[in-house]
């Protein structure tokens, strides 16, 4: 139950398995507690959402509702015109029991210049310390284009991850590092324990979203990003997600969970319908 009380899990707490909401959202728009519920009944016990200040009360609700919790959220924070922007989404997270609110896309043009990254940086570390001070950390998601784009011969995301604070997280996207042209599982360990989360998916590793598949039924090695995060140990959620599929997402969601469970060591959380023996 969401009750507005949040935290961040340790770095030596097993990591909890979430559904990024982008996977589901055609459903989550149409009936959101209808699809938080299918989550449920699927085994998931957790959620990391978006777009949460435009439909607040229904998401609480629909969370709420089906017992899910919800670790963190991705919302536009770079992008955002003012702290009072910010601090409505601060509200918003704190409503939902969220611990960290990730900034999940920054515009690709800047990512080639060392001022607009450096910029970029500072921002985000003033915008975590408005975090802390309301009992948040703050996060950066990557797509590809921060690894293909280069800063001398770095790739961009990692000279943007040395000007941050320690404080600020990294939600790392295994599969578009992968595609940026980095090996992830070396990346993950290159950016070591600032990495709190990760996003798990997987397909023919190209820029086609519809070529993305649940996981283990693609060209992705996940086996070896999640020798990586039992390496950092740092990581408190892995988010199973797909930002298109040819298929039927449920089926891919439904597909992803037991693979992920037991790639990455997570058991079933108390109460979800694998650890009462309901449907997986």
């Amino acid at each position: 139950m969401n009750s507005g009380v949040h935290s961040t899990p340790s770095d030596s707490a097993a990591p909890g398995l979430a559904v990024q909401a982008w996977t589901i959202r055609d459903a989550l728009a149409e009936d959101a507690a209808a699809a938080c519920a299918r989550l449920a009944e699927i085994g998931y016990s957790q959620i990391e959402l978006f777009g949460v200040t435009d439909r607040l009360d229904a998401l609480v609700a629909a969370t709420t509702g089906a017992g899910l919790s919800v670790p963190s959220i991705h919302a536009g924070l770079l992008s955002l015109p003012d702290d009072a922007a910010v601090a409505e989404v601060f509200a918003a997270a704190q409503a939902l029991g969220a611990g960290t609110v990730i900034d999940p896309f920054y515009s690709k043009e800047i990512w080639t210049d060392a001022d607009e990254v450096a910029a970029a940086a500072e921002r985000l570390n003033r915008i975590a310390a408005l975090g802390a001070a309301n009992g948040l950390q703050i996060g950066y998601h990557n797509h590809d284009f921060e690894l293909s784009s280069k800063l001398g011969d770095r790739p961009a995301l990692e000279v943007f991850a040395e000007q941050l604070d320690p404080q600020v997280a990294l939600e790392v996207d295994t599969y578009w590092a992968q595609v940026g042209g980095v090996d992830a599982p070396e990346l993950l360990r290159r950016l070591g324990a600032r990495v709190k989360l990760i996003h798990a998916k997987d397909g023919d590793l190209s820029l086609d979203n519809t070529a993305q598949t649940a996981l283990g039924h693609g060209r992705m090695d996940v086996p070896a990003v999640a020798a990586a995060v039992a390496e950092l140990g740092s990581v408190h959620t892995v988010v199973v997600e797909l930002d298109d599929t040819s298929g039927d997402i449920w089926q891919a969601v439904t597909d992803s969970l037991p693979y992920a469970r037991q790639t990455f060591g997570i058991a079933p959380a108390a109460g979800s319908a694998a650890a009462t023996g309901g449907a997986e």
